[in-house]
């Protein structure tokens, strides 16, 4: 009898110390993302809660998010990641064109692109062709997309594209201030969330922008005269990332899943939620008594000839990340010319 108590109890202490000095893998883990632009904008009311709820499922519970707004600017996001001040983050790679290039190849005005296929395309080829590249060092990049087209809106009316020169336009950076140097305009560079004070207040023209914005952001108050190019003058492209030292916190089981949810179909969601969130936006301001305007078929034309030479230019400013770049913009027009829509 006591012999086999002091086995029961031998074993008791065993599993006991085996349980304290197991890491704490199986304890319920909060993913904080900072976040910006309006809580209403398709980013924080559609794309972030819907990929939180796969991330909660695919951990069955043990992870879930907290959308953390104002943190910082946007160009700041990824070094509170980097540092480990916060757990994720997305960002505008215009923001900090010093230090990402490669993301410019999204960018690119003239591809006929949904925003869903371009985003997968930009996850696939950095996946295949960027990967070493120390852009995104200290970080885990999750997913990239695209907003929609930009476009031309202005204070006041214009005739045409050549009625830009010299104008002050708000630019994002990236690919956008490059057609902007083409165009001739006067480029005002600033975040998203101080354009608004920036045109309401005569410092800016006008503004290279997504239609989504329009609405979300209540530009069309304050330029109320909008003009599109069929594709657009740029796309803009976005990066979403994850602190190592949240993922290290996770078991491996849990981290996996995180992925999973990620990369193709991330980029995918977001993609298409800022694709549909343009439609919604041209609606709203069409309703709200904003013109919107088509160019006309020469501006188009002209607008083409104009941009002749920004793929070299590109390809030639990337040349120090030492990256195949032109096979990479090759076969990312190749993905989104023969993009069939994922199942989400």
């Amino acid at each position: 009898m006591f012999k086999s108590n002091l086995v029961k109890a031998s074993l008791g202490l065993i599993t006991s110390t085996l349980f304290l000095t197991q890491p704490a893998f199986s304890s319920q883990h909060e993913l904080k993302i900072a976040t910006w632009l309006s809580p209403m904008q398709t980013m924080n009311s559609d794309v972030l809660p819907t990929w939180g709820k796969w991330i909660e499922a695919a951990t069955e519970g043990r992870v879930t998010i907290k959308l953390e707004y104002d943190l910082a600017h946007p160009k700041s996001l990824i070094e509170l990641v980097e540092d480990g001040a916060v757990d994720a983050a997305w960002t505008f790679h215009g923001y900090l064109p010093g230090r990402f290039r490669l993301s410019q190849l999204a960018e690119l005005p003239g591809n006929q692109a949904t925003g869903e296929a371009a985003s997968v395309a930009h996850w696939r080829v950095h996946k295949q062709y960027f990967t070493n590249s120390f852009e995104y060092e200290g970080v885990e990049i999750v997913g990239f997309f695209v907003h929609g087209p930009g476009q031309v809106h202005m204070r006041e009316p214009i005739n045409s594209l050549k009625d830009l020169k010299g104008k002050k336009i708000r630019v994002g950076g990236g690919i956008s201030t490059e057609v902007g140097k083409l165009l001739e305009v006067s480029g005002v560079s600033a975040p998203a969330t101080k354009a608004y004070e920036m045109l309401s207040q005569g410092v800016a023209d006008g503004l290279f922008m997504q239609m989504d914005m329009m609405k979300a952001a209540r530009f069309k108050d304050v330029a109320p005269y909008s003009y599109k190019l069929p594709t657009g003058l740029y796309l803009g492209s976005f990066g979403i990332f994850i602190s190592p030292q949240f993922m290290d916190k996770l078991s491996k089981e849990d981290q996996e899943a995180i992925r999973a949810v990620s990369g193709d179909k991330l980029s995918a969601l977001a993609g298409r939620y800022w694709a549909k969130a343009d439609d919604i936006g041209e609606a709203d301001i069409i309703a709200s008594g904003s013109q919107v305007s088509n160019f006309s078929s020469e501006e188009v034309t002209y607008f083409n000839q104009l941009i002749q030479g920004l793929d070299e230019q590109w390809i030639q400013s990337v040349k120090s990340r030492k990256v195949d770049a032109k096979a990479a913009l090759t076969e990312f027009r190749h993905i989104v010319s023969n993009y069939e829509p994922m199942e989400l």
